[in-house]
């Protein structure tokens, strides 16, 4: 097994998380994984980056990036995305159904990532890269 990516020694079990709280941190990782990739590719400017960025990080390019590599999860990753996408937020957003999946994708990254399972957080990101 790799090492942690984990930046805390604090234990949680993402099983008794609500799908909301692990979408919450799945924002930040995978903002995390996206600025790493970007920024590895080639030095520019920060605004540019930061352009780049928002445009792999908003709703409607995490909807694609999650129909793409939703036929490879494992029943457990489905089901954890499903109830991200089933929950009920607070947002009223005009693209609702891409939201929606946003949400479901970045619950199914918070509960990889607090199950220390960041390799299979990268080999999903790759396979949307592959196709």
């Amino acid at each position: 097994m790799e090492e942690s990516m984990r930046l805390t020694e604090y234990e949680c079990d993402p099983k008794q998380l609500s799908p909301l709280t692990l979408a919450f941190i799945g924002d930040g990782v995978y903002d995390l994984f996206v600025r790493e990739e970007i920024v590895c590719s080639a030095n520019r400017p920060v605004k540019a980056l930061n352009s780049m960025k928002v445009e792999r990080v908003r709703c409607e390019a995490q909807a694609e990036l999650f129909k793409k590599i939703e036929p490879f999860l494992t029943e457990e990753e489905a089901d954890v995305f499903r109830r991200g996408r089933n929950a009920h937020t607070a947002h009223a957003h005009k693209r609702t159904q891409d939201y929606h999946y946003a949400t479901g994708f970045e619950a199914l990254l918070g509960y990889l990532y607090l199950s220390d399972r960041t390799d299979r957080i990268r080999e999903l990101i790759a396979m949307y890269h592959a196709q």
